[in-house]
């Protein structure tokens, strides 16, 4: 037996619990607490004491408040014990040693305190001595417990304590206006670092320290340096108390505000983005292309690598300069989108991404002859995983700088050539009519903790991760969850978004799992941004854009912590969330279904079964195909919660009556609320979803054919629509539903025609189906339903496929850009202008008919020809839109109108436009 004899120890505890009764009585009136406490207090009785410091399950939510889940009595004392330097372990049921001392009281959370963390509202909670308060700032540099006593003095529970309410208590309200990184003033550089915990914070510049002063009324420690530091690298050394690590450490890491990094961020450079230098040639007097109002943006989703890695005419393939050859493939296909309706180029994170190799030489490459393995082979994924995570390709959702571009997408990625070739991109994209956005992750971290790509949690330990309970960090986002609800993590993502729109002149922001951020942190960035004016910032913040995922899940979900900005909390602020309801509607079931061959209404369900059993009976089959209908209806409304129309039941119901998994369909309370799409970036591309759900034996012109109509029911709904680039030239990353990490192999667009069928880049310019199982990680499940079809020569499409579908889609877009009833501004003038005047109890399965002012809109998802008589305009004159008459598809040509009935016949797998004459 090791530790102190039972004789030893029982003497001990007497001896405490004699000098723990001082301690804890009351001081009278005007008199000051004792200094010292007990060392050594052990448990004499009861059962086994609950100490673990590894968690953190006590909160300090404001600096005199802490809740935590213990159970005071009369007979129980509360303290939190502080070591400036740590080093107190449990040892024997006690701790190492006593530290320092501030004592708790019972009490109870105010109304106010309910409001602000209504995740703690049931908790115990308990608030500073008076006496000991002049200590608080102190006690959070250093190791923190809280402990629980009984009244003899022994230790019954001790925990570690998350910090960061009482950081924004004593610190926020004057961080929140100081200007942090680096800001010049007449050539002259201040660095500013918010690092209210820390111990001592000095520069580190150009392989020189640098001591820097803390202003203790914001916790910022800064620096002012000379014109000749600019350009130079630095980091911060900032000593710290971590709780990951649970001691204190001095952690050399970069600025979390850089404007400028070295090659794989290894410093950051003193860099003022408002240099000349950095700007390109026209860049001060940029010309925007006209905005379209977010109601009515057409926006093409892009990732910057994927857009040229593969075109052999364009320069700098995979880089921001590939958007500046006016000439190449994808920049003339990028032209002819815009000049039929396409507003907005949405871009894939390009802000600096932790899990690419920047430099090229440190860029590895798959090892096989891609090309030359059989179209359903196991070969390329497994030769795409040897090099995945060491190779130039991820989707880049791992931020480790916010505010910097990309360094992998510029042709030099060590200094400020990012700064410039993202600028130059800007200016590319605007000259083909095409605005920008920026795809913005500030919910999830690449790391945290002491890891080495960690940046804020190094700096501030336990404050920007959002943490459970138990003190752990959150990671329902895949990653290390922030906390934008805490005051600095919210102004970071305030201060970054306006730096992008001031300084890159981006457009627009989307908003990665923005149900994860409050409400009131997305509003904080709409008013930031209508702040910036042409006059003083050089660009018009009202006209930049904002949507987001509001998805709900998580830790936070059904705003357990805070109003998230979720689809329903945003509706009604000129901020739209992505809709899933017609998506999957259109699609068919889910993207995270068993069995892929779940049909839609755009795939074939009851009007062209395809055999699978997961689609039920055909009785079943055809009551989920109407009620996807009522779905879709509700999404070509805008997803208006108050629109109300006929169902296919023949019930008048409204937009939020409709079913969606048990939410409502309808949300929004005005077009623009929701963002409508048949596919992203996520899950299978539609040309992959429909290759899944469709008959195998559909042929590929038939395929062509039903992923314009899919693509429709979003270009032609109210509201902004988004479609991932290619998808018009039918899209396919060879059946692989995740394809983040998947290389260029799985993930290049092929812009051109010329060799249609191969796969992979450089070597083929089909649509990338047949490109060999996809990878195993996410896809090999499905492997069996994937291989048969990979196999199958009828399902690659060529040159005549493709094209046809593209200029299909852009014969809609020309009809949804001119159309002025597409774009309507009040869910009153939807109500008046559209309607559904066959739905109800004799809709006819897979067809939908929707009657927009002066128009009317078939889509025929059947594989027959249709008729639609609509007897109330019999005798009225309609014809098929100019835009489709005049156009490209010779199949809707064949769509006419018996003015005598008022019957509308369109062909197979054909959405028609009509127009009244």
């Amino acid at each position: 037996m090791t530790g102190p004899s039972l004789r030893r120890r029982t003497a001990l505890a007497t001896a405490a619990a004699a000098v723990f009764a001082l301690l804890t009585a009351a001081a009278p009136p005007g008199t000051a607490p004792l200094a010292g406490q007990p060392k050594y207090l052990l448990p004499t009785t009861g059962g086994a004491p609950d100490l673990d410091l590894a968690k953190a399950e006590a909160q300090w939510i404001g600096r005199d408040t802490v809740v935590w889940k213990v159970k005071a009595t009369d007979a129980t004392s509360q303290q939190l014990v502080y070591a400036p330097d740590g080093g107190i372990t449990v040892e024997d049921g006690a701790l190492s040693d006593e530290g320092h001392w501030l004592r708790l009281k019972p009490s109870a959370l105010t109304d106010a305190q309910k409001a602000k963390y209504p995740h703690l509202k049931d908790y115990p909670a308990f608030v500073v001595d008076p006496r000991d308060r002049d200590r608080i700032r102190t006690a959070l540099k250093g190791q923190l417990i809280a402990t629980q006593r009984s009244a003899e003095g022994a230790l019954l529970a001790a925990t570690g304590v998350q910090t960061p309410g009482v950081l924004d208590d004593l610190y926020a309200g004057e961080a929140a206006r100081a200007k942090l990184g680096p800001v010049f003033r007449k050539g002259r550089p201040t660095l500013s670092l918010w690092a209210p915990t820390a111990r001592k914070v000095s520069l580190e510049l150009d392989g020189r320290t640098v001591p820097m002063r803390r202003d203790g009324a914001s916790g910022a420690w800064s620096v002012e340096g000379e014109r000749s530091w600019a350009g130079k690298p630095y980091r911060y050394a900032v000593t710290v108390w971590a709780p990951s690590a649970r001691k204190m450490v001095t952690n050399r890491v970069t600025d979390p505000y850089s404007t400028a990094l070295t090659a794989d961020s290894r410093r950051s450079l003193v860099a003022d983005l408002s240099d000349p230098e950095l700007a390109p040639k026209g860049w001060s007097d940029l010309k925007k292309p006209e905005g379209a109002p977010l109601r009515d943006a057409q926006i093409q989703e892009l990732h910057i690598r994927d857009f040229s890695i593969a075109d052999r005419t364009a320069g700098h393939r995979g880089e921001y300069l590939a958007f500046t050859a006016r000439d190449s493939d994808g920049m003339r296909h990028l032209r002819k989108l815009a000049r039929a309706g396409t507003s907005y180029v949405h871009l894939l994170p390009a802000f600096d991404i932790g899990t690419i190799p920047e430099r090229k030489s440190d860029q590895a490459e798959p090892g096989c002859d891609l090309p030359s393995y059989a179209p359903d082979s196991e070969k390329q994924q497994e030769c795409v995983a040897e090099t995945a995570g060491k190779d130039a390709y991820n989707w880049g959702y791992d931020p480790l700088h916010y505010t910097v571009p990309e360094g992998s997408y510029a042709s030099d990625p060590e200094g400020t050539r990012r700064t410039v070739e993202f600028r130059r991109m800007v200016q590319g994209l605007n000259g083909t009519g095409l605005r920008t956005v920026m795809d913005v992750v500030y919910n999830h971290t690449v790391a945290s903790g002491q890891d080495q790509k960690s940046v804020l949690d190094r700096i501030v330990p336990g404050y920007y991760q959002r943490l459970l309970a138990d003190g752990s960090v959150a990671t329902s986002t895949c990653c290390a969850n922030t906390a934008p609800e805490h005051a600095m993590m919210g102004k970071l993502v305030v201060d970054s978004v306006v730096t992008w729109a001031k300084e890159y002149k981006v457009d627009g922001f989307r908003f990665d799992l923005m149900g994860h951020h409050p409400k009131a942190g997305i509003l904080a960035v709409r008013k930031a941004l209508d702040a910036l004016t042409v006059e003083k910032d050089g660009v018009d913040g009202k006209r930049i854009i904002l949507y987001g995922e509001g998805w709900n899940f998580g830790e936070i979900a059904d705003d357990a912590r805070f109003v998230q900005a979720t689809q329903k909390n945003m509706a009604g602020t000129g901020i739209a969330t992505f809709s899933d309801r017609a998506r999957d509607a259109v699609r068919g079931g889910g993207p995270f279904d068993e069995d892929p061959g779940i049909q839609g209404f755009a795939s074939g369900l009851y009007t062209d079964p395809n055999g699978s059993k997961a689609n039920g009976t055909r009785e079943e089959q055809k009551a989920r195909l109407l009620h996807y209908q009522d779905l879709i209806k509700v999404g070509l409304t805008g997803n208006l919660a108050s629109y109300t129309f006929r169902d296919s039941s023949g019930k008048e119901v409204k937009g939020s009556e409709v079913d969606y998994n048990g939410a409502p369909a309808g949300y929004a309370a005005a077009p623009g609320d929701a963002l409508a799409y048949a596919d992203a970036h996520d899950n299978e591309t539609l040309y992959d979803a429909l290759a899944f759900k469709l008959p195998q034996g559909t042929g590929a012109g038939e395929r062509a054919r039903m992923q314009v109509l899919a693509m429709a029911t979003a270009a032609l709904s109210q509201g902004p629509a988004l479609s991932q680039a290619g998808t018009d030239l039918l899209r396919s990353k060879s059946l692989d539903r995740n394809s983040y990490d998947s290389g260029d192999w799985f993930n290049a667009i092929h812009w051109p025609c010329g060799t249609a069928g191969k796969a992979g880049p450089p070597d083929h310019a089909g649509n990338g189906f047949g490109g060999g199982l996809p990878p195993a990680a996410d896809n090999k499940p499905k492997w069996p339903y994937a291989k048969p079809l990979l196999a199958d020569p009828a399902l690659r499409p060529g040159c005549a496929q493709l094209t046809a579908a593209s200029a299909a889609y852009r014969d809609l877009l020309r009809i949804r850009s001119t159309e002025k009833s597409f774009s309507l501004s009040s869910a009153e003038a939807v109500q008046e202008a559209l309607s559904f005047p066959l739905s109800g109890t004799e809709e006819t399965p897979g067809v939908l008919t929707m009657r927009l002012g002066g128009l009317v809109v078939v889509f025929n998802a059947t594989p027959e020809r249709q008729d639609q008589r609509i007897a109330s305009l019999a005798g009225r004159p309609y014809a098929l839109h100019t835009a489709q008459a005049r156009g490209s598809d010779a199949v809707v040509k064949s769509a006419s109108y018996d003015r005598d009935s008022g019957t509308f016949t369109v062909p197979a797998r054909t959405v028609a436009v009509f127009e009244g004459r």
